[in-house]
């Protein structure tokens, strides 16, 4: 067995293999379940213990303590971006240092590094691993219980996929989409275009309204993604909508950002707009990580930092005032893409510096 630095990656891999081949695309509950299954089986089999399946309207999550006084929540996502069918496609695989296949780097990856880096531990007291089903579209479902055992650990370990060049992500924008819905009124495009109320025409300015709100010199994008409007091509349009992304670096401009949603106004006279989102995950600032980076600067010289646009679970966490560090997962790329890999030589450092985290926190 090829072992590196404590760790088996041999046994890394395999663990990687049976969650990757149980599909688990987000909001599909039984795949859910069957993958919650499995992720509760690694879980036991490399660290003992009992692994809680929580029930949940989107799918079940995971949840597993070691005891004694919570110190440390290691926190994941089994749900993936990719749909039923992708593993035929694109099965699992490991050739020329790579491992691909759907969900390796975001982030199932990460969650057999943070299980084999517990095991690597022979204190484990104070040690919790959640691993929730609904990450991917939005932690509406998790959201209660992730924070409430955030606040109870005191510190949390969020293993989601590495930044370029593996950097720890240590800060994140705050994250979320608006629905923009315009009303017109239909008429005929040929007989009577100026009885109607253009909704399409509405929204090309409701489009350049809302791109105008961004401002990059302070790190907030507003990106306008997918519209629709009409029905037939000699029909004035009466319905209209835009999805636009929104991200933040700070809470002022999250308000500032959903002010501004609010108080859209038409341009066309009889036009109306419905606006629906928020800004749901929060800012994640560099402060919240800086106590964690410089633990991980001791035990890892070199490694990097970075603040980055998505967002993740850490974002609520970091909210909360409790001390966060990111990106310990997968180091590779692709994440929700084809070309989506983990680099298999980085699995075993990332492995050990989890556990020295986790040492360091339980010390402290």
């Amino acid at each position: 067995m090829h072992k590196t630095l404590g760790m088996n990656v041999e046994a890394m891999i395999e663990d990687l293999r049976t969650l990757v081949e149980i599909e688990s695309p987000s909001r599909d509950v039984n795949a859910l379940t069957a993958s919650a299954k499995a992720v509760a089986a690694v879980i036991e089999g490399r660290l003992g213990g009992q692994a809680l399946i929580v029930e949940s309207e989107a799918g079940p999550h995971v949840h597993w303590s070691a005891g004694g006084e919570p110190k440390v929540l290691i926190l994941g996502h089994h749900d993936t971006v990719f749909p039923l069918g992708t593993l035929a496609r694109r099965p699992f695989k490991v050739e020329d240092g790579r491992a691909t296949g759907p969900g390796v780097f975001d982030m199932l990856g990460g969650l057999v590094q943070a299980v084999h880096g517990v095991a690597a531990l022979d204190d484990r007291s104070g040690v919790e691993i959640l691993v929730t089903a609904d990450e991917e579209v939005g932690s509406r479902s998790s959201r209660a219980l992730l924070e409430e055992r955030a606040i109870a650990c005191g510190a949390v370990l969020v293993l989601e996929g590495a930044a370029e060049g593996g950097a720890l992500k240590t800060g994140r924008k705050g994250c979320g989409t608006f629905r923009v819905t315009i009303t017109g009124r239909a008429s005929h495009a040929g007989l009577e275009p100026a009885a109607g109320v253009n909704a399409l025409v509405e929204a090309s300015y409701q489009v350049l309204d809302i791109a105008a709100l961004g401002r990059p010199d302070v790190g907030t994008t507003v990106t306008p993604t997918v519209a629709s409007a009409g029905t037939l091509d000699n029909v004035v349009p009466a319905e209209a909508s835009v999805s636009v992304d929104v991200r933040v670096e700070s809470a002022d401009e999250k308000e500032r950002i959903e002010t501004a949603f609010a108080a859209l106004t038409p341009h066309l006279d009889e036009a109306r707009i419905a606006v629906r989102g928020a800004i749901r995950r929060p800012p994640m600032p560099e402060s919240a990580s800086a106590e964690l980076f410089a633990v991980a600067e001791r035990l890892l010289p070199g490694i990097e930092g970075k603040a980055v646009g998505g967002g993740s679970d850490g974002n609520f966490t970091a909210a909360l005032g409790v001390p966060t560090l990111d990106g310990l997962g997968a180091v590779g790329g692709g994440a929700h893409a084809d070309h989506e890999y983990l680099l298999v030589d980085a699995m075993a450092e990332r492995a050990n510096l989890v556990a020295g985290l986790v040492r360091t926190i339980q010390n402290a």
